[in-house]
């Protein structure tokens, strides 16, 4: 969750250790629900997985921040950043039914450079002709990895790159949270959101769910309300431009578990595509943070 904005804490070693394993946490997060979505709608799998969630978190945010940490000063933001919540996790869910889990998950690295050009046309943010460079470069990452136009086009390609907008407009929209609230309060709300969105619309592609697998849904539950948490605390530890660019070893992690449980290995396109799309990211971190943002 890159939107903790506490001052760090001055354990830089402990932020980056954190953010290491929280990012494979979430890897595994992601590696499960490609697993179920073989079975479930990505919507079930979503829902089951945010209401599960949610006594986990709430005992987490009571933890770290007390009572005060369930209190909203604005309940519809968080309504909102729930939609998007949503929205950003049912897209990636849906593209794992066609793409592998390294593809997908390098194409949703492109979010910084959507943060970059929202930022910069809707909220009036300053930007240099340098970070404008590197989403040029971002941009072609992209197009390296799906290859618009040639034969191994997958129209599926558009679903994690449509994630990463959304999970732009999701990260930029914690501007409208009231600065009073905590990062635990944002945690819980995002995941009680999800829990109460997912409710409505469940029912129109519920399926019964087979009894081995409870214990991948409670283990996706677990690994992404885990990894979360541990990401958040990183950025509470240590500097934002020390722990944020290692958000990108999670293409390491989907690589591995890929080719380990599916037997997908990347070709070089996407390996270049990637690389792109990583140093435009990187990149773009630094100066934002250089420039105040």
């Amino acid at each position: 969750m890159n939107e903790a904005s506490v001052a760090p804490t001055g354990h830089p070693l402990a932020g980056v250790m954190l953010m290491c394993v929280g990012v494979a946490a979430l890897s595994v997060n992601d590696a499960i629900a490609k697993s179920l979505t073989e079975s479930y709608s990505p919507l079930q799998i979503l829902f089951l997985r945010n209401v599960t969630a949610l006594p986990f978190t709430i005992l987490i945010a009571l933890f770290m921040g007390g009572g005060r940490a369930l209190r909203s000063y604005r309940p519809a933001a968080h309504l909102v950043r729930g939609v998007l919540w949503v929205a950003a996790t049912f897209l990636f869910f849906s593209s794992f039914r066609y793409l592998g889990l390294a593809e997908a998950t390098a194409l949703i690295f492109v979010a910084p450079v959507f943060i970059t050009v929202l930022s910069a046309l809707f909220l009036k943010d300053e930007i240099g002709w340098r970070r404008w460079l590197a989403v040029l470069f971002g941009f072609l990452g992209v197009l390296i990895v799906m290859r618009p136009g040639g034969a191994s086009f997958q129209p599926a390609a558009l679903l994690p790159v449509a994630t990463a907008l959304v999970y732009a407009v999701l990260m930029l929209s914690a501007r409208w949270v009231d600065p009073r609230e905590s990062v635990w309060t944002l945690l819980v709300y995002l995941t009680g959101a999800g829990a109460l969105l997912g409710g409505l619309v469940v029912p129109l592609v519920w399926v019964p769910v087979d009894p081995g697998d409870l214990w991948l849904f409670l283990a996706i539950a677990l690994f992404g309300t885990a990894g979360m948490t541990m990401m958040t605390q990183a950025f509470r530890m240590a500097p934002a431009v020390i722990v944020a660019p290692l958000d990108y070893t999670g293409l390491l992690w989907a690589t591995l578990l890929g080719w380990l449980i599916w037997r997908e290995t990347p070709d070089s396109m996407t390996w270049l595509g990637a690389a792109i799309i990583i140093a435009s990211g990187v990149f773009t971190i630094f100066r934002a943070r250089r420039a105040g943002h």
